[in-house]
């Protein structure tokens, strides 16, 4: 029992700095739901059910036109899709107490961040994923609470530049590992490569940013793999 209160700690220290960040860009999300016509209550309510940045700023642009549920089906597929393989890549690395209904619902929890964070250890603890998204979770929450009863109080100017921390915290996950592995490095530039094609090209920028992301994730993993594989003991 201690060295699950333990690892459920020490997960609840490494969320802290994905949790702040988590507030300020849901801080922005909160506002933006209120301007569309949201209640303070449906925007919270939302963060609570989604946790999902992308996919929530896409979903109640989609929801100001009723009725277009395919659209709405199609873009949460294409923008979250990404979670799928965030969520299999990470199973390999989860304990064996980590499983059936615990999978489930801490699934929930996988974002871009904890995902990054859990899967830097050899090993994954229920325990110490389920503190690893405590902090995230209550961060987003809140931040859409700030945001949807402060409504517009904030200048733009302020509201633009909360909104790169999310950006911050991409950058002081994955820059610590490529100065560790050279490989990382590697990967990271050829998503880097593969992005900016599927931004820049006329035919590629016409797909969706959240299955270009997919995309350029899964390819840029694959090309590691094979580039730089890790041998296994036997």
């Amino acid at each position: 029992m201690d060295f699950l209160n333990n690892q459920f700690i020490k997960g609840i220290k490494a969320g802290i700095p994905i949790g702040l960040g988590y507030l300020s860009v849901s801080f922005t999300f909160g506002i933006v739901a209120v301007s569309y016509g949201f209640t303070w209550w449906q925007a919270v309510l939302i963060s609570m059910t989604t946790v999902t940045s992308a996919g929530q700023f896409a979903g109640i642009s989609t929801m100001l036109s009723p009725g277009h549920y395919l659209e709405m089906l199609l873009s949460q597929l294409t923008i979250n899709i990404r979670y799928s393989f965030m969520s299999l890549s990470l199973s390999q690395k989860t304990d064996s107490r980590f499983k059936g209904l615990y999978r489930w619902l801490l699934g929930f929890f996988v974002t871009d961040e904890i995902f990054a964070v859990a899967s830097a250890k050899e090993h994954v603890s229920r325990s110490y994923f389920l503190g690893l998204a405590v902090m995230p979770y209550l961060g987003w929450t809140a931040g859409t609470l700030i945001g949807a009863l402060l409504g517009n109080v904030l200048p733009q100017r302020l509201m633009s530049a909360l909104s790169l921390a999310i950006y911050g915290m991409f950058v002081a996950i994955v820059v610590p590992e490529m100065k560790r592995t050279r490989p990382v490095v590697y990967v990271v530039a050829s998503a880097l490569v593969l992005r900016c094609l599927f931004y820049y090209m006329p035919v590629l920028k016409q797909i969706s940013g959240g299955l270009a992301i997919s995309i350029c994730a899964i390819a840029a993993a694959v090309l590691g793999a094979v580039l730089f594989p890790v041998e296994e003991e036997g």
